[in-house]
């Protein structure tokens, strides 16, 4: 069999090729290069998607996270509760704010574990970002109420988890404000960087956008000082083409799953990802956790299947962080996942005879 990648971004670009290059041909016809018509409509459409009040689309997903957290009045001497397990961009905006990161170990599901947020809140805590990572959920229903008792906003990072729900509510829209990425990667992606706010609150959508173009929302008129985060109309053009995609996508990535599952069950090896009865699962990533992990990937690799591993530090573990003087007991679940854990190829165009050939030589493997 050819080589099974771990995305298949050209496979989906041939699929929809046409309407991609109609679309950048008129993009650059237009030479609407920056905000325009394309940034406006893909606002729109995003949130409708979303089914909020209003949607900014910014740089990239890690720009959405610090302007969420900066124009919700988070800065020096606060603290913000958040996951041991997930991609820098989490936490790195809070320190960046001035605010200091608060980790939290996960559940089973790899998201933060609820259980022990309340321990660690103090006098200076102003928020908590929950991180639903791979396309699972956080639960909702215990943040919400722990943000409640303590007053406490929540940004939900929803950089892989687009059109994933808890309790039929789809996650970027329990908190105060939700973050996406649209990293080429993602599942909906766009040709570049690009990423996106969400919230139902029309104050901070004002304070969000015009912080993300330069503290003014008209030209020359600079109500505060900002940063440049703007998505270029060609990337918003070409989201709002695969914008109409996303669900068939979604439900190609689930079917995905089942089929993993169904050939992955019998190996005793691998556990395979668990996903919360109250949780829809939109499976940006699809990640088991493997016996001898990095032996199974060299010999995946070796045999021209593409995995990937998300992440082989938890974030208390990063040089980065050394100067918090984190004892890294307090994170057993991520210490121990983060050597165990193997990302899968997952794309909506995978095909069964693909993730059958993936199992069988897993299986091969461990039958060694």
């Amino acid at each position: 069999m050819k080589k099974i990648p771990f995305v298949d971004l050209k496979l989906q670009y041939q699929n929809m090729k046409k309407e991609i290059d109609q679309t950048i041909k008129r993009v650059i016809e237009n030479t609407s290069f920056i905000g325009g018509p394309d940034v406006n409509k893909f606002s729109v459409s995003l949130a409708n998607l979303m089914h909020v009040k209003h949607a900014i689309p910014v740089a990239n997903g890690t720009d959405a996270i610090y302007i969420a957290l900066k124009m919700l009045g988070i800065g020096e001497g606060d603290e913000v509760i958040t996951t041991a397990h997930s991609w820098i961009s989490t936490s790195e905006t809070i320190s960046q704010t001035g605010a200091k990161p608060i980790f939290i170990d996960t559940d089973d599901f790899f998201c933060i574990d609820c259980k022990k947020i309340e321990s660690k809140i103090t006098k200076k805590t102003k928020a908590i970002i929950p991180v639903h990572l791979y396309g699972n959920s956080c639960d909702m229903t215990s943040i919400k109420k722990i943000a409640s008792k303590y007053n406490l906003l929540i940004i939900e990072d929803c950089a892989q988890a687009i059109l994933t729900k808890w309790k039929g509510k789809l996650v970027g829209t329990f908190g105060s404000a939700g973050t996406i990425s649209f990293f080429p990667g993602k599942n909906l992606g766009a040709y570049g960087d690009a990423g996106g706010i969400i919230t139902n609150q029309a104050n901070l959508f004002k304070k969000m956008k015009m912080y993300a173009n330069h503290g003014g929302l008209v030209k020359h008129q600079h109500k505060i000082e900002g940063i440049n985060s703007r998505m270029d109309g060609l990337q918003a053009a070409i989201l709002d083409v695969k914008i109409r995609y996303i669900k068939k996508w979604i439900d190609q990535r689930r079917l995905a799953a089942e089929m993993y599952n169904h050939y992955l069950a019998e190996i005793s090896e691998i556990s395979l990802p668990k996903v919360h009865k109250n949780t829809f699962h939109s499976y940006h990533l699809y990640v088991v956790e493997a016996l001898h992990r990095d032996k199974l990937a060299t010999y995946l690799n070796d045999i021209n299947i593409a995995t990937g591993i998300h992440y082989p530090k938890p974030l208390p573990a990063l040089d980065c962080y050394k100067s918090h003087k984190l004892d890294l007991a307090e994170f057993p679940r991520a210490v121990s996942s983060a050597k165990s854990i193997l990302s899968l190829p997952m794309f909506p165009e995978i095909t069964e005879d693909q993730i059958r050939h993936v199992s069988s030589k897993i299986k091969a493997h461990y039958s060694k």
